[in-house]
C-alpha cells in the first residue's frame, strides 16, 4: 500500500521536520532517513546502533515523536539479580509494554512465540490503516540465555510484519556486536531482512558547541575540546553540564567528590553492553597503559586471556562498539595489528577518576599542574584523530585518497627513539607528519625543538620511496608563533579548523 498525500499534509509533514530538527543537534541525516523510511509505504525493518548514551532512544523518539504505536524497552542485565529469572523478567516487562498499549484478553506469555503473537494481536487492533511504527529499544537484552528469543523475532518480522505495507519494526541497541551479528550479518532467518541499518557516533566538536550554546552552558572553544577530551561527545554525559559553572567545575560535579553524578558510570558501561564485561574491562584497562596499544599476543600475555577465538570476540566487540581500534603501524607488515583504546571517558575514568574519584575538586585543584598538562597533550591527540575528516579539510586533501597510521621506534644506546602519533600517507606522494600541540596560546618552536623535529623528518625520509616528500604539519589550538624555527612548518591546522 502506498499514501498519496495531499500538498496540506505535506507541509505539515515539512514543518514538524523543521521542528524536530530544532529540538536535536546534529544527526539531520539520521533524521531525514527515518522520515524517508517512515513515508516508503512499504514494510521496513530498520536498526539503529552505536555506543551507549551516544543518544539512539531520544533520537527515535524525537524523530518519529507521536508517530509510535508500540514501544519496548528491554530490560538492562546491570538491573537483575543472577541469571536463573532473566528470561522471565524480559518476558513479563514485554508483557506489561502490550497491557499499557491496550493489550486485552491474553495471560502473561510463556515464550517468546507466544509474546510476539500477543503483539501481533494488539497491531491488529490498532490498526487504521495508517503507518504502524513499533520501537523495540535495547533489543539485545531481550536475548536472554536458551531463551530461543532470537527464533521468536525471526518469526514475528518474517511471518507476520514482512507482509504489512503499513509496518515499520525499529530496533535499537548499545551491543553494537550483537546487532551486527544477528541482524546485518545473521546468516539465518534474518538474513538480507534489514532494509536499513543506521549508526549513530557521538558529537564531533561542532555539535557539542551546538549543544552547549542550545543549553545556553557558556564555554569557550578551548573548553569545548577539553570536554570532548573527557567525555568523547557523549550527549548524556554532556547533558550533566550546568549553567554558571566552569568545565572544571562541571567535571568535579559530574566524576568527582563523595556522590557524582556519573558514579560507577564505568562497570555499568561494560556491564550493560558485553556478556562478558570482566574480561572486556581486563583488556581496556590494559589498553589505557599505553598509548599506542598492544598486539593480540601481548593482549593475551598481559591479561592471561587465551589466545584464541574467544580473544577474537572480545576485541571485535569492543571494536565495534567504538571502544578500541586496529590498526596497523606505518613500516610494519599488514599482519601486524595493533589494538588501542580510543574511547575518551575510559581513557579519562582510568586515568584520573578512578584513582582520586573522592577527591571533591580534583580538576579545579590540577588546571595548571603537569599530571593535567600531560593529560591534555595525549587526550588532544585522540580528539585529532577523531577528526580526521576535518584536518583533511583544512589541508585542502578531502578528496585525495589517503591512509591513517601511528609510526614509532624504539631508542637504544645509539639513537634516540621516535613515536610520531599520526601519519597521514597520501596517493599524491605526500605524507603529513602531525605534530598535535595543545596549549593556552599559540605554540612556539625554540631552536631544540626544531632539531627534534628535523630528526624526526631525516628518520621518516629514510622509510619512503624517492617520490614522496614530507610536510610537517603542526595541529595546535592557536597556530605556530611566526619566528626564527618556524620555517620547518609546511602546514597548519588549528583548533578552529576542527569545529568545522
Amino acid at each position: 500500500m502506498y499514501y498519496i498525500l495531499p500538498k496540506v499534509a505535506i507541509l505539515l509533514f515539512l514543518r514538524q521536520d523543521i521542528s524536530i530538527m530544532s529540538k536535536i543537534i546534529g544527526r539531520k541525516n539520521e533524521i531525514e532517513e527515518l522520515e524517508k523510511l517512515y513515508q516508503s509505504g512499504r514494510p521496513e525493518f530498520v536498526a539503529i546502533y552505536g555506543r551507549r548514551r551516544v543518544g539512539k532512544t531520544f533520537l527515535i523518539k524525537q524523530a518519529l515523536k507521536g508517530r509510535i504505536t508500540f514501544q519496548h524497552t528491554g530490560v538492562s542485565p546491570v538491573d537483575q539479580d543472577g541469571e536463573k529469572n532473566r528470561m522471565k523478567t524480559q518476558l513479563d516487562s514485554f508483557y506489561y509494554s502490550m497491557l499499557s498499549h491496550g493489550l486485552e484478553g491474553f495471560k502473561k506469555p510463556k515464550s517468546w512465540l507466544e509474546a510476539f503473537f500477543q503483539l501481533e494481536q494488539l497491531l491488529i487492533k490498532l490498526d487504521d490503516g495508517s503507518r504502524q511504527v513499533v520501537f523495540i529499544d535495547e533489543l539485545p537484552w531481550m536475548d536472554t540465555p536458551r531463551s530461543s528469543f532470537l527464533s521468536a523475532f525471526e518469526s514475528f518480522w518474517n511471518g507476520w510484519c514482512s507482509g504489512r505495507d503499513n509496518m515499520m519494526l525499529v530496533v535499537c541497541g548499545s551491543a553494537t556486536s550483537w546487532i551486527l551479528g544477528n541482524l546485518s550479518r545473521n546468516r539465518g532467518g534474518l538474513y538480507g531482512r534489514l532494509t536499513d541499518e543506521i549508526k549513530l557516533s557521538p558529537f564531533t566538536l561542532k555539535e557539542c558547541e551546538e549543544y552547549f550554546a542550545h543549553e545556553h552552558v557558556e564555554m569557550s572553544r578551548y573548553d569545548v575540546v577539553q570536554s570532548h577530551m573527557v567525555y568523547g561527545g557523549i550527549p548524556y554525559y554532556l547533558s550533566y553540564f550546568k549553567k554558571g559553572l566552569s568545565f572544571e567545575g562541571n567535571t568535579d560535579q559530574i566524576l568527582f567528590g563523595k556522590n557524582p553524578r556519573l558514579k560507577d558510570e564505568f562497570n555499568r558501561l561494560f556491564n550493560a553492553i558485553f556478556g562478558n564485561p570482566e574480561d572486556c574491562k581486563k583488556i581496556v584497562r590494559l589498553l589505557a597503559k599505553r598509548h599506542i596499544g598492544y598486539t593480540r599476543e601481548e593482549i593475551a600475555q598481559k591479561t592471561g586471556l587465551p589466545l584464541g577465538g574467544g580473544l577474537t570476540d572480545i576485541l571485535s566487540a569492543l571494536i565495534e562498539s567504538d571502544f578500541v581500534l586496529r590498526y596497523t603501524p606505518y613500516g610494519k607488515p599488514g599482519n601486524v595489528e595493533y589494538y588501542k583504546l580510543i574511547d575518551n571517558f575510559c581513557l579519562f575514568w582510568l586515568k584520573h577518576v578512578e584513582p582520586n574519584h573522592s577527591a571533591i575538586s580534583f580538576m579545579s585543584d590540577h588546571i595548571p599542574s603537569d599530571i593535567m598538562k600531560s593529560w591534555r597533550g595525549v587526550a588532544f591527540e585522540e580528539v585529532c584523530w577523531q577528526h580526521i575528516a576535518q584536518i583533511k579539510r583544512a589541508l585542502e586533501i578531502g578528496g585525495v585518497r589517503s591512509s591513517l597510521s601511528a609510526w614509532s621506534v624504539k631508542g637504544d644506546d645509539t639513537k634516540e627513539g621516535v613515536q610520531i602519533d599520526l601519519l597521514i600517507v597520501r596517493d599524491d606522494n605526500v605524507v603529513n607528519l602531525c605534530e598535535m600541540k595543545f596549549t593556552g596560546d599559540v605554540y612556539s618552536i625554540d631552536k631544540d625543538e626544531e632539531a627534534k623535529l628535523r630528526n624526526r623528518i631525516e628518520m621518516l625520509k629514510n622509510t619512503l620511496i624517492p617520490k614522496q616528500t614530507i610536510h610537517l604539519t603542526m595541529v595546535t589550538t592557536y597556530g605556530v608563533a611566526y619566528g626564527k624555527h618556524s620555517g620547518i612548518v609546511q602546514k597548519q591546522v588549528t583548533m578552529d579548523d576542527l569545529f568545522c
